[in-house]
């Protein structure tokens, strides 16, 4: 699969969202940062901004659930129009039967992890998702620094996607910028979500472009890649 760049929406301007989104609309997906103060420390959208964002770009939303009880509210975000939504591991009760009911309601289900969370316990969970976070930053704030020691975990987790032989999208998040999504894309991710390293940029749409082609000439040379 080609790299996919999906901006961090948690880095633009919210006072300005709908042009925000707009800006990225070269982007593969808009991410859309759910926290709830309490499963991270720091709150911001919850469902009515999503269902303002669906209506407001054309550009598939990307939802990543930093909330306690995803069980219970991950499904509203797919009726809010959400294309993709990301729960965690760790808050979720029955992991298995919320992506299946992610899915079922038509979005792509995805599992993050925190940087703490092993991946090998889930391996037999992977054939549910669509898509697998591995977070290379603590979630619950934008603009942190890139954790070098998740490479070695990206790469677990790509060997156990081609052991299985999945169609599974590895995506990271925290931290990726121009002098780090080569690394990662090395390392087995093919989906980067960017927040400062896009918004912080004078020309985001430009910054997605900069990004997708560094990931596509990282990934021409990766080992993994190459298997294929």
């Amino acid at each position: 699969m080609a790299p996919q760049i999906s901006p961090s929406i948690l880095s633009a301007d919210f006072a300005r969202l709908a042009d925000e989104a707009k800006a990225v609309e070269g982007a593969d997906w808009l991410h859309v940062d759910v926290m709830d103060n309490h499963f991270v420390p720091n709150l911001t959208l919850g469902v009515p901004v999503v269902e303002s964002l669906a209506r407001a770009t054309d550009t598939p939303l990307d939802c990543h659930l930093m909330i306690e009880a995803p069980d219970r509210w991950a499904p509203q975000y797919v009726e809010a129009g959400a294309g993709s939504v990301t729960f965690h591991v760790e808050a979720a009760t029955a992991p298995v039967r919320l992506a299946r009911e992610i899915r079922a309601k038509g979005a792509r289900a995805s599992m993050a992890l925190r940087p703490a969370t092993p991946i090998e316990p889930y391996e037999d969970l992977l054939p549910e998702l669509d898509m697998l976070l591995i977070m290379t930053v603590e979630p619950g704030f934008g603009g942190q620094a890139f954790l070098d020691i998740m490479l070695p975990k990206i790469r677990r987790t790509r060997e156990l996607i081609s052991k299985h032989g999945l169609e599974l999208w590895l995506q990271v998040d925290g931290g990726v910028s121009a002098s780090t999504i080569e690394r990662c894309a090395d390392a087995g991710a093919d989906v980067f979500v960017a927040g400062s390293a896009v918004y912080g940029a004078s020309d985001p749409a430009e910054a997605v472009r900069a990004l997708r082609n560094q990931a596509e000439a990282a990934t021409a040379k990766a080992s993994w890649a190459c298997d294929h």
